[in-house]
């Protein structure tokens, strides 16, 4: 392998001064020859040239970050380079009204919101939480707040009751802004909320309503406060000091609020920037939500770091986008794989080809829709990436490999220390050698995916959650060599011979479901706390041509009296739609082991199909609004497409 990797870095040296890939080729051979086995330097033949395209980045991204952390920068620092760079450019435009802020109007709105900020008494390292809509303001909140210090809790529009006081309590926040749309949800939980919480909502709201939420508004507030920058922070941040938190779903049940550092909302940026060849007169489509990363930070970063123009969309239409792309002459789109699908079922438009749109980048996206969404609408890039908030072990698709999600150097692994590991799939436990550490997976094992952590390095640091028992719960040791300590991303992928990985599925207790990572385990206690706490069992299952796992509960009910309809009623109220189960299962009891921890595995290799149990399966029929029997007609419709989801 030495040689091997002497003979890559021969051939690239030699590109690097100029010389034609056929040469470089016959001088790598040279020094290759008679060292290891031909199938090693096929490997390295067909792979050298994405693999020094990916050094490439990573090295770009990694001088900046040193240069960053050098210097002290913050993401407002960097911002306010970016607005001198760029004052009277377009920052960002709201797709619902068509306003548009400049760099400089953004600047100032971001100064008023820190002045008022000041004036609340709200220091540094002080939490606030935010729970709206897309629009523009949530990021000149988040980043006014930044300017002084004070650290944002983006929190999930669609969440209600006690998931959103979770996210509140969990974060610590001392305030709180909500948009005048989500005020009945804000209602639901008022009076749960701590009296010492200040409320501030932004929007139209009646003085009534504003009264009984005990809110003020925000809006006139920062129409009249000073757009000067608010004078330095006693206690200034710095590149790896806290951002904001981004909720994200993971094992344990409720969500787990995600610590952004200023360096991880950069590393973000840049590697979507460097690695998908972005430029600095591109204008993105945004029509993610903001309080996930892929909006805010891939999205939205591009705008704050690298002076691009960013489209927000407040809610995805699909009969829209094309005619949205086509009116703000958008050249790069994001997506999440339902999205491309969505817009595959729409009925062919002139707009879908009359575009500018070259580059599409998100993740989730299968392979035939991924073809398919190239040709029917000439997209000629997919940047496809796979990554979560919080991980330490981001990948990029870097070259259009149809259906990879990213790529690692077989023939220098080293210098981006990521690894799939075995697990044992059933428990999702790691495997381990005689000497106690990981066994690294061969091509084409499925394997966790995981990431050595240095919390030195910007790049390989992993900075957990606002819980320290839930940040333990993602570090093992002993993974690489001894005492060492790595993050465990909780997701099976799988590694071709050439170093291409695919997203297989997500481990733990969680799946995806409509762009959302949904969390059994809260799931299951919703449930179970509206059915006076019964046994339930909910995981993922798979409905053919369609993106994620559809949510299945399989229900225990001893005296057979399981209503339907007063089940749908209550579920609509306590869960959010991507968390309502698509399928339920009656069944007399649910199996649980010897330590009384349900058993799915069964349950889940049988799914929906009424042919496999006795048990009585139920489809929600969304359009119908009630969970309809599934017999072997409907089972067939719903596999063949013909059934909605």
């Amino acid at each position: 392998q030495l040689f091997a990797s002497v003979s890559l870095g021969s051939l690239g040296l030699l590109r690097l001064f100029g010389v034609s890939w056929s040469w470089s080729l016959a001088a790598g051979l040279g020094v290759y020859l008679g060292t290891s086995s031909w199938k090693y330097f096929y490997i390295a033949a067909r792979t050298a040239k994405r693999d020094l395209n990916g050094l490439y980045v990573l090295l770009r991204v990694k001088l900046a970050l040193w240069r960053h952390m050098r210097c002290g920068s913050t993401i407002p620092s960097i911002f306010a380079q970016t607005v001198k760079l760029h004052p009277n450019k377009p920052a960002l435009i709201y797709e619902a009204t068509g306003e548009t802020w400049t760099f400089t109007q953004l600047d100032q709105l971001c100064n008023s919101v820190a002045q008022w900020a000041r004036g609340q008494g709200w220091v540094s390292g002080d939490v606030v939480a935010i729970f709206m809509e897309s629009r523009p303001l949530q990021v000149a909140l988040w980043l006014g707040l930044a300017k002084v210090g004070v650290e944002s809790a983006l929190i999930n529009f669609n969440l209600r009751r006690d998931s959103l006081l979770h996210c509140i309590g969990v974060s610590g926040s001392r305030g709180i802004v909500f948009g005048a749309e989500l005020a009945d949800a804000m209602l639901e939980v008022s009076s749960s909320l701590a009296e010492s919480m200040v409320r501030f909502c932004t929007g139209e709201l009646s003085a009534e309503q504003l009264a009984r939420l005990g809110a003020q508004p925000l809006d006139p507030i920062l129409a009249s406060a000073s757009k000067l920058p608010p004078p330095p922070c006693l206690l200034p941040k710095g590149f790896s000091d806290r951002l904001f938190y981004i909720y994200t779903s993971g094992t344990t049940g409720l969500p787990k609020a995600a610590i952004v550092v200023h360096s991880r909302y950069y590393r973000i940026a840049a590697f979507g920037y460097y690695a998908f060849r972005m430029r600095h007169d591109d204008i993105i489509y945004d029509c993610l939500p903001l309080y996930h990363s892929a909006g805010n930070i891939m999205g939205v970063g591009q705008c704050l770091i690298n002076g691009l123009t960013v489209v927000v969309k407040k809610k995805f239409s699909a009969s829209r986008f094309w005619e949205d792309c086509i009116k703000y002459n958008c050249t790069v789109v994001q997506y999440i794989g339902e999205i491309c699908r969505y817009l595959l079922s729409q009925p062919v438009r002139p707009s879908e080809k009359g575009h500018r749109v070259r580059l599409a980048l998100g993740n989730g996206l299968r392979p035939s829709v991924w073809e398919a969404f190239t040709e029917r609408f000439g997209v000629a890039q997919i940047g496809e990436f796979y990554g979560a908030t919080e991980c330490n072990c981001s990948i990029a698709n870097m070259d259009g490999k149809v259906g990879a999600c990213g790529f690692n150097s077989r023939i220098l692994p080293n210098v981006y220390p990521i690894r799939l590991v075995k697990v044992d799939e059933e428990t999702m436990e790691l495997v381990r050698n005689s000497q106690g550490l990981c066994v690294p997976c061969r091509p084409g094992e499925p394997g966790l995916l995981v990431g050595r952590i240095n919390q030195q390095d910007p790049l390989r640091r992993f900075d957990g959650y606002a819980s320290q028992d839930a940040t333990r719960k993602k570090i093992a040791h002993n993974v690489f060599k001894k005492n060492d300590s790595a993050y465990l991303s909780g997701d099976v992928l799988v590694m071709d011979e050439l170093g291409y990985m695919y997203f297989r599925d997500r481990g733990g207790d969680t799946f995806r479901w409509r762009g959302e990572n949904v969390s059994t385990t809260e799931v299951e206690g919703t449930l179970s706390g509206l059915l006076g706490q019964t046994d339930v069992a909910v995981y993922g299952v798979a409905v053919p041509g369609v993106e994620g796992k559809a949510g299945m509960a399989a229900i225990a009910d001893t005296m057979g009296s399981f209503d339907c309809t007063a089940f749908f009623r209550e579920v609509q109220r306590v869960l959010p739609p991507y968390a309502r189960p698509v399928f339920l299962r009656i069944s007399p009891h649910v199996d649980t082991t010897g330590t009384f921890k349900i058993q799915k595995i069964r349950l889940q290799r049988e799914g929906y199909d009424p042919r496999l149990t006795t048990d009585q399966i139920y489809f929600l029929n969304a359009r119908a609004g009630r969970y309809e029997a599934v017999d072997e007609e409907l089972y067939n419709a719903i596999v063949e497409g013909r059934m909605s989801l």
